[in-house]
């Protein structure tokens, strides 16, 4: 279940997703599989191409990346999520969900 984002964020995630953007969500999350987490961050395209380049590039495996919906995505938790917002300097990321 997702939530702390408007429907203002998710929609402009969604048209950077489609115009071809690398597009960053981040939001809570409570996932009973994952014990402790309380956030993720969706990194979403609709260029899969591009996308499956950005996880490499990232060390992350693209066969993760979720094809379920017209939006694909790569679901990162944990330190991932940290270490990535850190690296594309989403510093408001890691604030407003108190991830530092």
């Amino acid at each position: 279940m997702a939530f702390g984002i408007s429907r203002l964020e998710l929609n402009e995630w969604k048209r950077k997703c489609l115009q071809g953007e690398i597009a960053f969500l981040t939001h809570y999350w409570l996932e009973p599989r994952f014990p402790g987490v309380k956030t993720i961050t969706k990194v979403g395209c609709c260029d899969l191409e591009r996308l499956k380049k950005w996880c490499l590039a990232n060390g992350l495996n693209p066969a993760y990346i979720h094809l379920r919906d017209e939006y694909p995505h790569y679901d990162l938790i944990g330190n991932k999520q940290i270490e990535i917002l850190k690296r594309e300097h989403l510093t408001d990321h890691l604030h407003r969900f108190k991830l530092q």
